[in-house]
């Protein structure tokens, strides 16, 4: 009878969750047509045709072609991991969009960063995602990259589409598996993901079809011995974290770490406001799904200001956070925004934040002595075969033993410049400008962060109706900051193009004859 009962509550389950599919595929349906009513602009492509002729194009490669190239293209919202082989120091970016002209372009390219030798390389192949931005990436210790989600728009961003399919891409062979489960996460963009013991946990995220956005709670679990998607559900009375996209998400001892995010919440007249979030959440994992619980953090002592679009990763049992924005005014006429290149460190065990300040290198003493040592020792070996040479000529043998040890280590030392011949870069005291939604991963103990838009650049897309005069003086404060940090370099190109003619004399304006311009 017990079986009975729990093969009909499962059944009945079942039939919930396929509904509750229904109505979703339903009400993004209507959404889609509901935004093209509402027109946006009848010049702008059919969203279903471009992807299908994005999946035509992806069947015409036949193999895995792997070229070396230059550096990926501009791209807001990719997503950059660290590979999960041992000993493999390399850097994969998948994905990515960049808008221009009032037109958006999705990427579905997958390159890999070697940091020994500071080469970019473009793989290709014949069963690789759709297009997209906004979607997470996760790496595995067990050597597996598990993607899942991410968004898609059409040209003029009229209308929108939102992944929900799960991808698992091989580190050492780089090949994609497509993972096929009717249960999983709703379709989504802006969630994260982080590993813990066989597990990888998805949180949050949200869904914009244009005419309405949906920011989301749940909380899933993928496992890596089976490939399939549980649902966290927690007790009615549980306390949950608000729903919120563009966190950070972090492992931790006990499970991972919820920090900060954003989210709308309702305003006047049926309208939303953005809400910036500033909370932590610790996850308590346990074997069992159906134990797992969240605990709300107190903060205690120095905490970062309210920012968004900053990226958090997890170094040695704490997170490194850097950069972000944040919206002093969100009104149409105003671009009050502060933006930030500042780094913090948050200890995941002691729930405390501190600042991270830059320090100047220390030089390599050990390498100094170590080819002090060598050429001594190379030294000694001559000085030994030029003494016995001269006390008995007839003993060729033991020169040539001699002889041949010297250049045994003669070919050690070369194979050891050769292992020790790295890119060096220049090393500056100062941060990179500020920015938000950068991409940021940690290999070692080197922090590696990937693109993200200025405030110029952003003001310009994000805020075409803004005030010119505060854009220009925004524009050349930022121009004066990038000229006084790269004056050296300014100062050299100016020597080079007078050598060869291309500057005459520079005359200095006398500012008491200046007239007013109309």
């Amino acid at each position: 009878m017990a079986k009975k009962d729990k093969k009909a509550k499962d059944a009945k389950k079942a039939r919930a969750a396929e509904k509750q599919k229904k109505n979703t595929a339903k009400s993004d349906s209507k959404q889609k047509k509901l935004a093209k009513k509402l027109g946006e602009d009848e010049d702008d492509q059919d969203i279903d045709a471009i992807l299908e002729q994005y999946a035509k194009e992806q069947a015409e490669f036949t193999a895995i072609n792997v070229a070396v190239t230059s550096r990926p293209s501009k791209r807001l919202n990719p997503t950059l991991v660290a590979s999960p082989l041992q000993g493999k120091r390399e850097l994969i970016l998948f994905g990515g969009e960049f808008t221009s002209g009032g037109h958006s372009k999705f990427y579905n390219e997958l390159y890999t960063y070697s940091i020994e030798n500071n080469t970019w390389r473009q793989i290709s192949s014949k069963n690789a995602p759709l297009p997209r931005s906004s979607h997470a990436m996760c790496a595995h210790p067990s050597g597996i990259i598990l993607m899942f989600g991410g968004e898609f728009s059409s040209p003029k961003q009229s209308t929108f589409y939102h992944y929900g399919d799960t991808w698992v891409l091989d580190a050492d062979t780089k090949e994609w598996e497509k993972i096929d489960q009717k249960r999983g996460p709703s379709p989504r963009s802006g969630h994260r993901m982080c590993a813990w013991k066989n597990y990888i946990i998805l949180h949050g995220g949200f869904r914009d079809l244009g005419t309405l956005t949906t920011y989301l709670l749940d909380m899933w679990l993928f496992d890596i011995t089976t490939y399939k998607w549980t649902q966290v559900e927690f007790p009615s009375t549980h306390t949950v974290p608000d729903a919120r996209s563009g966190h950070s998400l972090i492992p931790h001892a006990e499970g991972a770490v919820i920090y900060g995010g954003y989210c709308k919440v309702k305003a006047k007249k049926g309208l939303q406001k953005g809400k910036v979030l500033t909370d932590s959440w610790l996850v308590k994992m346990k074997a069992d799904p159906k134990a797992i619980r969240l605990e709300r953090r107190r903060k205690q002592g120095f905490t970062p200001s309210p920012r968004v679009g900053c990226s958090m990763v997890a170094h040695k049992n704490r997170g490194i956070l850097f950069g972000g924005v944040y919206d002093f005014d969100e009104s149409e006429d105003n671009l009050e925004s502060q933006f930030y290149n500042s780094m913090l460190s948050y200890q995941t065990e002691t729930n405390r934040w501190y600042n991270v300040t830059l320090k100047p290198r220390k030089k390599k003493k050990q390498e100094q002595q170590k080819e002090k040592s060598r050429d001594e020792d190379l030294e000694d070996i001559l000085n030994s075969i030029l003494a016995k040479a001269k006390l008995n000529d007839d003993e060729d043998d033991s020169d040539l033993q001699e002889i041949s040890q010297l250049e045994k280590l003669r070919q050690q030392e070369e194979r050891e410049e050769l292992e020790s011949e790295k890119i060096e870069f220049p090393v500056m005291n100062q941060m990179p400008h500020p920015r938000f939604n950068a991409t940021t991963c940690v290999v070692d103990d080197t922090l590696y962060i990937f693109g993200g838009p200025q405030f110029l650049e952003w003001s310009i897309s994000s805020n075409r109706d803004a005030r010119g005069k505060y854009l220009k003086k925004a524009a050349f404060d930022l121009c004066e900051d990038r000229f006084w940090e790269r004056r050296e370099q300014v100062r050299i190109a100016e020597d080079q193009l007078e050598e060869m003619g291309g500057v005459g004399e520079v005359i200095e304006k006398d500012a008491s004859n200046t007239s007013k311009r109309r």
